[in-house]
């Protein structure tokens, strides 16, 4: 009822209360998202008479009393409440009469509705309306979900930046770590970094077995091994060193998930990753903020294993042949899409810097899509994923809309339901 009222998509356009006077909604007013009546600053004729002031809207007119707004002087400003069901008069804490208007919802409405989100968050149930969707109206759709992805992010690193009291390297780090997560283990990566700040990491920058001591340790990853060779014993050693050293508290129950997963993507490889990447001095913000261009941003994650990771996907056996580039270029690419371009923009933000905004916009128009299950499903639906600005868009929209099941404040679900709600 909200929504249509909010969207002036009420049948007949005049209507009357429920005591037969005449209304005729000028302005039905602003939603209201916090406490107090529905809707503020309506402007409304009843009869003659042009009321400015708040709209309430139940279900029930008792619903009224069921939420004490008769007792409640903030809600003294309504000038009309909209119901579906007459069951009662209202009046406000004063005991003056609310004038009270019926508004009827569509069945049609309101069996769309039930449709697309008992639906919205296992299939596509809007793909029939993507495929005759203006491209003007999709195109402008897609391109608000990218930037509100891309600021969402932002104040993600907004929210390390501010912990880290401005430090830009260590909130790098942050980011950097959870997005080796990959989604899967983004959570325990990020719990495993914060339990470890880069300055320790720094004090060691010159050991590459000491940072990856720190880190499998801090991972619990050392905890249930055997240190049946000599790389493990070493670790083992080192950690309890270096642990005791810094006082450091290990993260409980951090959930790293194997299961289903490519032995490259486990997360013991990508713990090495990040070890190789802090070894010799971290420093891959000032390197993020001199990226100009797609061509640069290789250079960044660009990690070949040796050693011990050369030859092994996890501890304990050697495998045959595992790979000896760390990432491969798919990985690397949503790395820049999920490290590079949010740090830059947030920092662009943060000073300013116009020119940087809008490089960290083209780098998302020129890196590759990602591949996953959500692309393949929207491209089912008819639409294409030229580039990672538009994939990125796509993610926004069916995290933040289908699977919360907002249809009613996604433009594609809107275009559907406001066709059947007359």
């Amino acid at each position: 009822m909200q929504y249509i009222w909010q969207h002036r998509l009420w049948q007949p356009l005049d209507m009357t209360t429920c005591a037969g006077t005449r209304v005729r909604i000028i302005d039905p007013g602003k939603l209201n998202t916090g406490s107090g009546p529905d809707f503020f600053n309506a402007k409304i004729m009843i009869g003659d008479q042009m009321w400015a002031g708040d709209v309430e809207i139940h279900v029930r007119a008792s619903d009224w009393h069921r939420h004490n707004h008769h007792t409640d002087p903030a809600y003294d400003s309504v000038i009309l409440h909209v119901v579906a069901k007459d069951d009662m008069p209202i009046k406000r804490s004063d005991g003056n009469i609310v004038p009270q208007m019926k508004m009827d919802c569509s069945p049609n409405f309101r069996a769309r509705y039930d449709s697309l989100v008992n639906l919205a968050d296992r299939d596509l149930p809007c793909r029939r309306e993507i495929s005759v969707m203006e491209p003007l109206h999709l195109h402008s759709w897609i391109d608000s979900l990218a930037y509100e992805r891309l600021y969402q992010k932002s104040e993600r690193i907004k929210r390390y930046l501010d912990h880290f009291s401005g430090d830009w390297e260590s909130t790098c780090y942050i980011a950097l770590a959870r997005a080796l997560g990959f989604g899967i283990n983004s959570e325990p990566f990020e719990r495993l970094a914060m339990s470890l700040p880069l300055k320790f990491i720094g004090k060691h920058s010159d050991s590459q077995l000491s940072i990856e001591a720190l880190l499998f340790g801090q991972a619990g990853f050392l905890d249930n091994i055997d240190g049946n060779d000599t790389y493990t014993s070493l670790l083992k050693q080192e950690y309890d060193f270096l642990a005791n050293k810094f006082t450091l508290v290990k993260p409980a129950s951090l959930g790293w998930k194997t299961a289903r997963m490519r032995p490259p993507n486990f997360p013991h490889r990508r713990i090495a990753f990040l070890a190789a990447i802090l070894f010799g001095g971290f420093k891959m913000m000032s390197k993020i903020l001199d990226t100009r261009s797609v061509d640069d941003l290789p250079r960044l994650f660009n990690v070949e294993f040796t050693g011990y990771w050369a030859t092994h996907y996890t501890f304990g056996e050697r495998s045959e042949k595992p790979a000896a580039a760390a990432l491969s270029r798919s990985s690397i690419s949503v790395l820049a899409i999920n490290v590079v371009v949010p740090l830059m923009h947030a920092y662009s933000l943060s000073v300013d810097n116009r020119e940087l905004t809008a490089l960290a916009v083209n780098l998302l128009q020129e890196l590759k899509p990602e591949s996953n299950t959500i692309i393949s499903l929207f491209n089912a639906g008819g639409i294409q994923c030229p580039d990672a600005w538009t994939s990125q868009a796509l993610i926004q929209l069916r995290r933040e809309y289908c699977e919360t099941k907002k249809c009613l404040y996604c433009r594609i679900g809107h275009r559907m339901l406001s066709k059947c709600a007359k």
